[in-house]
């Protein structure tokens, strides 16, 4: 029995990060397969490529870890592609190469993506939030 004034429909499951950091990584490829064929997009979009889907595999590598340490330590090099990606997106978008507003939701996810990774990362080496 549903408590009274809450919908199934209203809240969203939580997604699994494993599936949360695929489907960016596909979200990256479809943007760079749209992406004009001048030498500037692509080496921008080959950027962009690379730093956003290689974040789901390092998760994939921290989910295997050995230690806290590793996990961590696995964690922070998905920040930094994490990073990088939102770096590239943004000079797509202030280079005039795509709307900044079709990139903004990429940009939003990988900034999501960002604080789940820096938590988790945080939690596992047992560093306090001040």
């Amino acid at each position: 029995m549903k408590a009274e004034g809450r919908s199934e429909d209203r809240r969203k499951p939580p997604r699994d990060l494993r599936e949360r950091t695929t489907e960016f990584a596909l979200r990256i490829v479809r943007m760079f397969a749209a992406l004009p064929k001048t030498t500037e997009a692509q080496v921008l979009g080959k950027q962009v490529l690379r730093s956003g889907t290689s974040v789901g595999a390092h998760y994939r590598e921290a989910s295997r870890a050995r230690s806290k340490k590793e996990f961590a330590s696995r964690l922070e090099g998905g920040l930094a592609e994490l990073e990088e990606a939102t770096y590239w997106l943004e000079l797509l978008a202030r280079a005039g190469i795509v709307d900044a507003a079709r990139v903004q939701p990429l940009r939003d996810e990988a900034d999501e993506l960002l604080r789940i990774f820096v938590t988790s990362s945080r939690t596992a080496k047992g560093e306090r939030y001040s």
